[in-house]
Protein backbone atom coordinates (compact mmCIF):
# COMPACT_ATOMS: atom_id res chain seq x y z
CA UNK A 1 0.00 0.00 0.00
CA UNK A 2 1.00 3.39 -0.75
CA UNK A 3 1.05 5.69 2.62
CA UNK A 4 1.83 9.45 3.02
CA UNK A 5 3.16 10.56 6.59
CA UNK A 6 2.77 13.97 7.38
CA UNK A 7 5.49 14.79 10.97
CA UNK A 8 5.29 18.18 12.46
CA UNK A 9 5.09 19.64 15.74
CA UNK A 10 6.87 18.43 18.71
CA UNK A 11 7.93 15.19 16.73
CA UNK A 12 10.29 17.33 14.77
CA UNK A 13 11.65 19.01 17.72
CA UNK A 14 12.12 16.36 20.52
CA UNK A 15 14.52 13.13 19.35
CA UNK A 16 12.85 10.78 21.01
CA UNK A 17 9.73 11.58 19.15
CA UNK A 18 11.44 11.60 16.10
CA UNK A 19 13.08 8.41 16.73
CA UNK A 20 9.87 6.64 17.67
CA UNK A 21 7.95 8.01 14.11
CA UNK A 22 10.89 7.02 12.48
CA UNK A 23 11.12 3.68 13.73
CA UNK A 24 7.43 3.17 13.07
CA UNK A 25 7.79 4.43 9.48
CA UNK A 26 10.21 2.06 8.67
CA UNK A 27 8.59 -0.96 10.09
CA UNK A 28 5.76 -0.09 7.91
CA UNK A 29 8.15 0.05 4.76
CA UNK A 30 9.64 -3.14 6.04
CA UNK A 31 6.03 -4.70 5.68
CA UNK A 32 6.04 -3.58 1.63
CA UNK A 33 4.39 -0.12 2.38
CA UNK A 34 5.44 2.51 -0.36
CA UNK A 35 5.34 5.40 2.52
CA UNK A 36 6.47 9.74 1.64
CA UNK A 37 7.01 11.41 4.27
CA UNK A 38 6.11 15.49 3.97
CA UNK A 39 7.06 17.31 7.15
CA UNK A 40 6.48 20.91 8.52
CA UNK A 41 9.24 23.00 10.81
CA UNK A 42 7.09 25.95 11.80
CA UNK A 43 8.45 26.44 15.42
CA UNK A 44 11.90 25.63 14.01
CA UNK A 45 11.60 28.50 11.31
CA UNK A 46 9.43 30.84 13.90
CA UNK A 47 12.85 30.23 16.48
CA UNK A 48 15.32 31.10 13.56
CA UNK A 49 13.62 34.08 12.09
CA UNK A 50 13.16 35.37 16.35
CA UNK A 51 16.85 35.08 16.20
CA UNK A 52 17.01 37.61 12.71
CA UNK A 53 14.81 39.92 14.56
CA UNK A 54 11.94 38.98 12.15
CA UNK A 55 8.40 38.58 13.77
CA UNK A 56 6.06 36.08 12.93
CA UNK A 57 2.44 36.43 12.28
CA UNK A 58 -0.11 34.38 11.50
CA UNK A 59 -3.69 34.48 9.81
CA UNK A 60 -5.89 31.20 10.07
CA UNK A 61 -2.94 29.39 10.87
CA UNK A 62 -0.82 30.49 8.02
CA UNK A 63 2.35 32.14 7.85
CA UNK A 64 2.69 35.80 6.35
CA UNK A 65 6.09 35.27 4.28
CA UNK A 66 7.75 38.23 2.87
CA UNK A 67 11.04 37.12 0.62
CA UNK A 68 13.05 37.46 3.67
CA UNK A 69 10.64 34.91 5.64
CA UNK A 70 10.64 32.80 2.91
CA UNK A 71 14.27 32.53 2.12
CA UNK A 72 14.82 31.63 5.64
CA UNK A 73 11.80 28.71 5.20
CA UNK A 74 14.16 27.26 2.47
CA UNK A 75 17.29 27.27 4.39
CA UNK A 76 15.38 25.67 7.91
CA UNK A 77 12.91 23.85 6.53
CA UNK A 78 14.88 22.56 2.93
CA UNK A 79 17.75 22.14 5.21
CA UNK A 80 18.19 21.14 8.89
CA UNK A 81 14.82 19.91 9.73
CA UNK A 82 14.80 18.26 6.20
CA UNK A 83 18.27 16.28 6.56
CA UNK A 84 17.51 15.65 10.26
CA UNK A 85 14.75 13.92 9.75
CA UNK A 86 16.10 11.99 6.28
CA UNK A 87 18.81 11.06 9.20
CA UNK A 88 16.23 9.75 11.66
CA UNK A 89 15.08 7.68 8.79
CA UNK A 90 18.58 6.03 7.94
CA UNK A 91 19.09 5.71 11.88
CA UNK A 92 16.32 3.41 11.91
CA UNK A 93 17.41 1.35 9.29
CA UNK A 94 16.04 2.60 5.52
CA UNK A 95 17.62 4.68 3.39
CA UNK A 96 15.69 8.48 2.67
CA UNK A 97 15.72 10.96 0.38
CA UNK A 98 15.16 14.41 1.21
CA UNK A 99 13.82 17.06 -0.90
CA UNK A 100 11.66 20.07 -1.30
CA UNK A 101 8.63 20.36 -3.70
CA UNK A 102 11.31 22.59 -6.45
CA UNK A 103 13.74 19.73 -7.29
CA UNK A 104 12.88 17.72 -9.99
CA UNK A 105 9.85 20.26 -10.26
CA UNK A 106 8.05 17.44 -8.36
CA UNK A 107 5.85 19.66 -6.85
CA UNK A 108 4.12 23.02 -8.47
CA UNK A 109 2.36 26.32 -6.59
CA UNK A 110 0.64 29.25 -7.31
CA UNK A 111 0.04 32.12 -5.16
CA UNK A 112 -2.23 31.11 -2.08
CA UNK A 113 -4.96 34.08 -2.47
CA UNK A 114 -6.92 34.84 1.29
CA UNK A 115 -9.96 37.31 1.50
CA UNK A 116 -8.37 40.75 2.90
CA UNK A 117 -5.01 39.33 3.29
CA UNK A 118 -1.96 39.47 1.27
CA UNK A 119 0.36 36.33 2.50
CA UNK A 120 2.99 36.78 0.80
CA UNK A 121 5.08 34.03 -0.63
CA UNK A 122 2.57 31.46 0.26
CA UNK A 123 1.42 29.17 -1.98
CA UNK A 124 -0.75 25.99 -2.96
CA UNK A 125 -0.13 22.98 -5.03
CA UNK A 126 -1.26 23.31 -8.63
CA UNK A 127 0.25 20.18 -9.94
CA UNK A 128 2.21 17.41 -8.74
CA UNK A 129 4.83 14.72 -10.48
CA UNK A 130 5.20 11.80 -8.43
CA UNK A 131 7.45 9.60 -10.77
CA UNK A 132 10.21 10.55 -8.69
CA UNK A 133 8.44 9.73 -5.85
CA UNK A 134 8.00 6.69 -7.91
CA UNK A 135 11.71 6.21 -9.01
CA UNK A 136 12.86 6.01 -4.49
CA UNK A 137 10.44 3.86 -4.06
CA UNK A 138 11.44 1.57 -6.99
CA UNK A 139 14.81 1.48 -5.05
CA UNK A 140 13.85 1.10 -1.70
CA UNK A 141 14.07 4.11 -0.08
CA UNK A 142 11.77 6.92 1.64
CA UNK A 143 11.14 10.15 0.15
CA UNK A 144 11.04 13.28 2.60
CA UNK A 145 9.80 16.10 1.29
CA UNK A 146 9.82 19.94 2.52
CA UNK A 147 7.06 21.96 2.20
CA UNK A 148 7.92 24.25 -0.66
CA UNK A 149 7.05 24.60 -4.10
CA UNK A 150 8.10 26.30 -7.25
CA UNK A 151 5.80 28.89 -8.94
CA UNK A 152 5.59 29.63 -12.44
CA UNK A 153 7.20 32.68 -11.70
CA UNK A 154 10.19 30.73 -10.62
CA UNK A 155 9.77 31.83 -7.06
CA UNK A 156 10.07 29.70 -4.01
CA UNK A 157 6.63 29.50 -2.09
CA UNK A 158 5.95 28.23 1.01
CA UNK A 159 3.33 25.67 1.08
CA UNK A 160 1.53 24.44 4.30
CA UNK A 161 2.75 21.06 5.12
CA UNK A 162 -0.77 19.75 5.88
CA UNK A 163 -2.25 20.76 2.39
CA UNK A 164 0.70 19.66 0.49
CA UNK A 165 0.45 16.12 2.33
CA UNK A 166 -3.11 15.83 0.85
CA UNK A 167 -1.64 17.08 -2.25
CA UNK A 168 0.87 14.30 -2.57
CA UNK A 169 -1.47 11.53 -1.14
CA UNK A 170 -3.90 12.37 -4.25
CA UNK A 171 -1.69 12.61 -6.94
CA UNK A 172 0.45 8.98 -5.68
CA UNK A 173 -3.11 7.63 -5.39
CA UNK A 174 -2.59 6.62 -1.54
CA UNK A 175 -4.17 4.05 0.09
CA UNK A 176 -4.13 6.16 3.60
CA UNK A 177 -2.60 9.73 5.11
CA UNK A 178 -1.74 10.05 8.49
CA UNK A 179 -1.31 13.25 10.28
CA UNK A 180 1.34 13.15 13.49
CA UNK A 181 0.84 15.68 15.32
CA UNK A 182 1.09 16.89 18.78
CA UNK A 183 -1.91 17.19 20.09
CA UNK A 184 -3.74 13.61 20.87
CA UNK A 185 -6.64 14.16 18.17
CA UNK A 186 -9.29 16.52 17.22
CA UNK A 187 -11.47 17.87 20.15
CA UNK A 188 -15.32 18.35 20.37
CA UNK A 189 -16.96 20.72 22.81
CA UNK A 190 -16.58 18.76 25.07
CA UNK A 191 -12.97 18.72 25.37
CA UNK A 192 -12.80 14.88 24.69
CA UNK A 193 -10.72 13.86 21.71
CA UNK A 194 -13.12 12.60 18.83
CA UNK A 195 -12.25 9.11 17.79
CA UNK A 196 -14.22 10.02 14.26
CA UNK A 197 -15.20 13.07 12.44
CA UNK A 198 -17.02 13.43 9.11
CA UNK A 199 -15.50 15.84 7.05
CA UNK A 200 -19.05 17.29 6.39
CA UNK A 201 -19.78 18.59 9.99
CA UNK A 202 -16.16 20.36 10.09
CA UNK A 203 -17.52 23.69 8.71
CA UNK A 204 -20.19 23.93 11.88
CA UNK A 205 -17.36 23.41 14.18
CA UNK A 206 -15.84 25.64 12.49
CA UNK A 207 -18.51 28.20 12.66
CA UNK A 208 -19.18 27.21 16.75
CA UNK A 209 -15.56 28.01 17.26
CA UNK A 210 -14.87 24.08 18.20
CA UNK A 211 -12.26 23.98 15.97
CA UNK A 212 -9.54 26.89 14.89
CA UNK A 213 -5.59 27.97 14.78
CA UNK A 214 -3.69 25.30 13.21
CA UNK A 215 -6.09 22.72 13.11
CA UNK A 216 -7.81 24.88 10.08
CA UNK A 217 -5.54 24.26 7.01
CA UNK A 218 -5.26 20.63 8.65
CA UNK A 219 -8.95 19.49 8.63
CA UNK A 220 -9.23 21.41 4.83
CA UNK A 221 -6.36 19.05 3.93
CA UNK A 222 -8.12 15.99 5.38
CA UNK A 223 -11.08 16.56 3.37
CA UNK A 224 -9.15 17.21 0.52
CA UNK A 225 -7.61 14.22 0.25
CA UNK A 226 -10.48 12.48 0.51
CA UNK A 227 -12.13 14.28 -1.91
CA UNK A 228 -9.93 13.12 -4.39
CA UNK A 229 -9.57 9.58 -4.03
CA UNK A 230 -7.33 8.96 -0.39
CA UNK A 231 -9.02 5.94 1.22
CA UNK A 232 -8.57 6.49 4.73
CA UNK A 233 -7.24 10.15 6.58
CA UNK A 234 -6.61 9.91 10.45
CA UNK A 235 -4.95 12.50 12.42
CA UNK A 236 -2.46 10.55 15.57
CA UNK A 237 -0.40 11.83 18.31
CA UNK A 238 3.52 11.46 17.12
CA UNK A 239 4.04 10.54 20.85
CA UNK A 240 2.00 7.17 19.88
CA UNK A 241 3.72 6.28 16.84
CA UNK A 242 5.29 3.12 17.97
CA UNK A 243 1.18 1.69 17.81
CA UNK A 244 1.29 2.71 14.19
CA UNK A 245 2.12 -0.50 12.07
CA UNK A 246 -0.86 -2.18 14.08
CA UNK A 247 -2.72 0.64 11.91
CA UNK A 248 -4.37 -2.00 9.44
CA UNK A 249 -4.24 -5.12 11.68
CA UNK A 250 -6.25 -3.74 14.97
CA UNK A 251 -8.62 -0.62 16.00
CA UNK A 252 -6.36 1.88 17.47
CA UNK A 253 -7.83 3.82 20.14
CA UNK A 254 -5.54 6.81 19.89
CA UNK A 255 -6.15 9.60 17.07
CA UNK A 256 -9.52 11.03 15.51
CA UNK A 257 -10.50 9.12 11.89
CA UNK A 258 -11.58 11.97 9.17
CA UNK A 259 -14.12 10.35 7.36
CA UNK A 260 -15.77 11.59 3.74
CA UNK A 261 -19.28 11.61 2.58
Amino acid sequence: MKIVVKIGGAALEDKTTLRKCAHAIVELAKDGHKIAIVHGGGSTLTRTLALLGKKSDFVNGLRITDAETRDVALMVLAGIVNKSVVAAMVAAGNPAIGLCGGDGMSFRARKKQTEGYDLGYVGEICSVEPRWLEAIWTEGGIPVLSSLALGSDGEYYNVNADQMAAACAAACHADTLIFLTDVPGVTGADGAVMPWLKAKDVPGMIADSVIGGGMLPKLEACGQALRKGVGRVRIFPAAQADVLPQFYFTKLECGTEVLGA
